[in-house]
């Protein structure tokens, strides 16, 4: 019989408790039988996803499934290379220190009074998500790894693959909790978009909601929740070629940008030009670039004209309304997740700052300049979570940066921005101890103490409370 949603967050709740007096030994023990587990039912796993596949090509024929959902669909990859990085995620998530019992301010307040601010995790995250089967195990290790309980609801174009996953990880969860005291309910998949709603009103059991998918799903999560939300709207993302900017570094820098993987939302949309490389060599390799990887361009007038009355780009190699057209306003607002971008042409580093902090989502925004100063200016002054000087906006991801995986990205202002890894999954407590201490001794006056409030140094306690 199954479960009702308050059922699966009080079960989540209580797995969630059972979590924080687990061992780094006990989650590792776990993290590595997910892994072999995974790697055992490869083959179960493709046959799942092939059927996802199928059946989501047919939306796709029918407009009933954008063709960027479906490309962020395949789990497998070429010559099973997405597969392989999801495995190697769920070692690189293992191998990291565990972010719980973590050190971060210890305070003799007085003698045999202790103070110590301490990692601890977040609670029960509930994440919810679009295609991207991987991101199911994703979520799960990272959650493990932070000793959080995880719901997770994923889009009903995966569900074949998610149903597999989740299967085989929780198998191989019940696998070793015969002999650690690990909580099956650890993770928990919901597989109905009604329930949605019903999970976003379980604020007494959910600490923290992270939505991964469309603009409109975020909005819809934001605006119907009092759980807090942790995530991103949009991956608006721009990069700026500068006046000084390398003609050998510009063109390759901007096609990494936008077709590594367009789907993703650390893929550029806006490509913001300096009026002085109008006519230039570096400008017309840029856009050559991008027209033989396929890319089509929105552009604004002097663009426009510019490509018009280039020898090379304005032949009849490239086609007007085809690799090129005039720009909208809206083009410079809109996510494409596809080979199209806006271009743009601006006067100074400083009007595209005000372009990008206008019209950008708060995601990653790059420049590309030889100009030390500007980059500074740009890193300074651009407010997004990730700003670049002369590097691809893709590598805006959790497991570039080193965090193994990543749960999500977000442009928040608070406790977590940019890939959110382990450390957007904790939070803090503070543990004080003491000998019999009473406030009422403390103050000002007469036969009161006064606090020491002595650095104990965090190095040397560290790791006093990691179990």
């Amino acid at each position: 019989m199954a479960l009702t949603i308050p059922e699966v967050a009080a079960n989540a709740r209580t797995a969630a408790n059972q979590l924080q007096n687990v061992t780094s030994t006990q989650k590792s023990q776990v993290l590595a039988h997910i892994r072999r587990e995974l790697e055992a039912h490869k083959e179960e796993i493709f046959a799942a996803n092939a059927q996802d596949l199928q059946l989501a090509q047919e939306e796709v024929a029918k407009g009933r499934l954008s063709a960027s959902l479906f490309k962020r669909l395949d789990i497998k990859g070429d010559n099973e290379e997405k597969f392989n990085t999801l495995l190697q995620g769920v070692t690189d998530v293992d191998n990291l220190p565990d972010p719980i019992g973590q050190v971060t301010r210890a305070t003799e307040l007085d003698q045999g009074l202790d103070l110590y601010r301490v990692t601890a995790p977040v609670g029960v995250i509930l994440v919810i998500f679009e295609a991207r089967p991987e991101v199911v195990v994703n979520i799960s290790c990272l959650s493990i790894k932070s000793s959080n309980a995880a719901i997770l609801k994923g889009g009903k174009e995966a569900y074949h693959t998610l149903a597999v996953l989740t299967r085989v990880m929780q198998s191989a969860i019940e696998g070793v909790v015969q002999d650690i005291p690990f909580p099956k309910d650890a993770i928990q998949l919901v597989s109905t978009r009604e329930h949605i709603d019903e999970l976003l009103q379980q604020d007494r059991y959910i600490d923290m909601v992270i939505p991964r998918g469309s603009n409109q799903l975020v909005r819809h999560i934001q605006n119907n929740t009092r759980i807090p939300v942790l995530g991103h709207a949009d991956g608006l993302c721009s990069i700026y070629l500068d006046d000084t900017a390398d003609v050998n570094k510009a063109p390759g820098l901007v096609v990494d940008s936008k077709t590594n993987y367009p789907a993703a939302c650390n893929s550029a949309e806006t490509l913001l030009v300096h009026r002085s490389l109008l006519g230039s060599d570096l400008l017309t390799k840029t856009i050559k670039s991008l027209f033989d990887h396929g890319v089509s361009l929105r552009c604004d007038p002097p663009t426009l004209q510019f490509i018009e009355n280039s020898p090379v780009l304005g032949s009849a190699s490239y086609k007007k309304d085809q690799q090129y057209s005039a720009s909208t306003d809206e083009d410079y607002d809109t996510e494409f997740l596809d080979l199209c971008m806006a271009v743009k042409v601006v006067d100074s580093v400083e009007e595209a700052i005000t372009h990008i902090n206008t019209h950008g989502s708060k995601h990653t925004d790059c420049i590309v300049t030889e100009t030390p100063a500007h980059a500074e200016k740009f890193m300074n002054m651009v407010d997004a979570a990730g700003v670049y000087y002369n590097a691809s906006t893709r590598f805006a991801d959790g497991f570039r940066y080193g965090f193994g995986t990543e749960i999500g990205v977000s442009t928040n202002k608070t406790h977590a921005r940019g890939p959110v890894g382990l450390e957007g999954l904790t939070i803090y407590k503070y543990r004080l101890y003491g000998q019999g201490h009473k406030a009422g001794d403390f103050g000002v006056g007469a036969n009161k103490k006064a606090y020491l409030h002595n650095d104990i140094g965090v190095d040397s306690v560290k790791n006093k409370f990691v179990r």
